[in-house]
């Protein structure tokens, strides 16, 4: 039962406390729209203008600025949006259920070296992507996958950080006796994950979702690394194109723009999952 403050001492500490605290998450929130405000604004602005120094109000390049980038022949924007979201939507649903699958297989079974099991896992969410990039560019060059999206969507199958949240999220919020439950019932094991607990483990699987979705959709470097063609390449690419143009064809109004275009369908997938995270944020990180 929750202490209530008796005294005046006591409330006026407790006032204390929440008035900070709300400082606190009042000054966070700010530091974190206010660069999406920077965004947006300059989005509407021209090149001369974004050199001239911040402006609090909209310009009126809005539509020209977004003109400017469809019209950018060297920069298929339409054409990295689609790989973007062909590779981000394909990696954050292979992460997300192939890891909530081995999630399940090393919290509902006993088996030797079961733990061995966990802690190699874990002990890979240690290793730096950049470690590994290179042996990982001269297989699928030699298996004749580069220049294709198959490296970016397949490995990420793999996902030791969303494994993690997944087990400690099955810790908290699934009881053994559903499962044991289902088994005697007659189901099989595919059965009771898809239709049993699956539907139990939605909010942990919203939340990774977005942060898998988000991760694939902002990484440079492996996709740099493996695609060639102009019509493979996705958008932090042509962003990064474009912010090394020729000086006298660099317009800052454009790249504002592309940004903003990059960021839309981030913050349309975090609207569309944004029930489940509160919830599966705070199970996914307490062991019940």
């Amino acid at each position: 039962m929750a202490h209530t403050p008796k005294t005046q001492s006591e409330k006026a500490t407790l006032a204390a406390r929440r008035a900070w605290c709300y400082l606190v998450l009042v000054l966070i929130s700010f530091l974190c729209l206010f660069f999406f405000y920077v965004l947006v604004i300059n989005s509407t602005r021209t090149h001369f203008e974004i050199q001239k120094g911040f402006s609090l109000l909209p310009g009126k390049s809005l539509v020209t600025n977004f003109r400017n980038v469809l019209a950018d022949a060297n920069i298929p924007v339409g054409t990295g949006i689609r790989n973007s979201l062909i590779v981000s939507a394909c990696s954050a649903a292979l992460s997300v259920y192939f890891s909530a699958l081995t999630a399940y297989g090393i919290y509902a079974y006993n088996f030797r070296f079961k733990k061995a099991a966990f802690a190699i896992i874990l002990l890979i969410m240690t290793m730096p992507t950049q470690v590994s990039a290179l042996g990982f560019l001269q297989l699928i060059t030699k298996m004749g996958l580069k220049n294709s999206f198959v490296p970016l969507i397949l490995p990420s199958i793999a996902a030791p950080t969303v494994f993690f949240f997944m087990k400690q999220y099955l810790d908290a919020s699934l009881p053994m006796e559903i499962v044991e439950a289902a088994r005697i019932d007659g189901a099989g094991e595919f059965y009771t994950f898809n239709k049993i607990v699956l539907p139990i483990m939605k909010p942990a699987l919203a939340v990774q979702a977005i942060f898998s979705f988000v991760a694939s959709w902002n990484n440079y470097f492996i996709p740099a690394l493996v695609l060639d063609s102009a019509d493979k390449k996705t958008l932090p690419i042509l962003i990064a194109q474009l912010r090394s143009a020729d000086f006298l064809k660099f317009d800052m109004g454009k790249v504002y723009m592309m940004v903003a275009i990059a960021i839309l369908p981030v913050i349309i997938v975090y609207l569309l999952l944004s029930k489940f995270i509160v919830r599966g944020v705070a199970l996914g990180g307490v062991k019940g």
